[in-house]
């Protein structure tokens, strides 16, 4: 009964504002994950069993399955103990900057349901790097790796970006398990420049440096730095960003964010301005993953993510080069068992196609 619950709520849910619907369930999910027990129950009901040819090991973790949460639900960290105990097999929080910031004028999150997709025009709206230090401070252990996703104020001029970059990395180190540079979010003026010529040459060797620095500074070795890059990239430029990530030493791509285009939708919300998400982006950023890991060579890990709905949407990105995948918009629409879903169809699909572990399909459609 209690697993039918988000289908019960969920007509709720979307009468309510979308942005506010969000805030409700996050911080709702914080606090709940804050009550002796409640963390174990969000486990027995959604959590994901043991299933060893679905562990992954990578980037020096152990992750359960290859399923996590995307950036841009849990923006300031309110909800990881919740989150952690969902079945998802690692999270990512953020985008954080190093000062709190508004973000854009509401609305700025909008539905569009028969296309099973959201825009947003957020503009990393969050409290800000100290604000989110000290909230994971008092986290103590958590059950899954945690990245977080790091990004530039409004404010400041892509000259100075490397400067936010550094001062996020320099705050939350201590926290993170690993972090990812976002240079791919349509909703900050200028951002996406970043992804290209030398600022980006730039920028990922000053993150790099500023890593080396913090973890010298806390006796360890540098923690995995991941770049998320935008699926409206073309094949030239998306060769130039492979090559100069490659030469960075930089340690995996997650491809990828949100898109600005509108092909094939329905809904009247469709002329909104902003990021797109869900089902529309799904073969798109399964390209992007596909031609990533031909011009790298299988030889950068990559975090799939954009419209991930069903196990094959994940198979698929999976077969195609990616190591890892990341929900956000399926959530929305399907709920938290979601992931269960994924990884339940995951292992039918590797056994249909005779694999044993999920690793060895990794790539799989570049050795046929």
């Amino acid at each position: 009964m209690l697993k039918r619950l988000y289908k019960w709520v969920k007509p709720l849910f979307f009468k309510m504002d979308p942005e506010d619907a969000h805030h409700l369930v996050v911080d709702g999910m914080g606090t709940a994950s804050r009550v002796p027990g409640v963390p174990a129950l969000l486990s027995g009901i959604w959590g994901v069993p043991e299933s060893p040819e679905l562990t992954v090991d990578l980037l020096g973790f152990q992750f359960r399955h290859p399923v996590g949460l995307a950036a841009g639900l849990d923006k300031n960290a309110k909800a990881v103990r919740g989150f952690g105990s969902v079945g998802l097999s690692f999270l990512e929080v953020g985008t954080v900057t190093p000062k709190g910031q508004p973000g854009n004028d509401r609305p700025r999150l909008f539905r569009l349901p028969p296309d099973e997709a959201l825009i947003n025009r957020m503009g990393f709206n969050n409290e800000g790097a100290d604000a989110m230090a000290a909230r994971l401070s008092r986290l103590g252990k958590r059950k899954v790796p945690l990245a977080v996703n790091i990004g530039k104020n409004k404010a400041t001029p892509n000259e100075d970006a490397a400067s936010d970059y550094r001062a996020c990395l320099a705050k939350l180190y201590p926290y993170g398990d690993l972090f990812v540079v976002n240079i791919s979010s349509p909703n900050t003026p200028d951002l996406r420049a970043l992804q290209h010529g030398d600022e980006l040459r730039d920028l990922l060797a000053a993150v790099k440096e500023e890593m080396e620095i913090q973890a010298a500074a806390h006796g360890e070795l540098p923690k995995p730095i991941l770049v998320k890059l935008a699926p409206d990239n073309d094949e030239e430029q998306l060769s130039y960003m492979a090559q100069a990530i490659l030469e960075s030493g930089i340690s995996g791509i997650i491809a990828t964010n949100t898109t600005i285009g509108r092909e094939g939708l329905t809904h009247a919300n469709k002329t909104e301005t902003g990021g797109l998400s869900g089902r529309p982006l799904t073969q798109r950023s399964t390209e992007v993953i596909r031609s990533l890991y031909r011009m790298t060579e299988g030889r950068l890990p990559i975090v799939g993510s954009g419209g991930i709905f069903t196990a094959q949407d994940a198979y698929d990105k999976i077969r195609a080069g990616a190591s890892l995948v990341e929900v956000y918009t399926s959530l929305i629409y399907k709920g938290p068992g979601v992931v269960k879903e994924i990884a339940a169809g995951l292992k039918r699909l590797l056994k249909q196609d005779g694999f044993t572990r999920i690793t060895q399909a990794v790539g799989a459609d570049h050795r046929r």
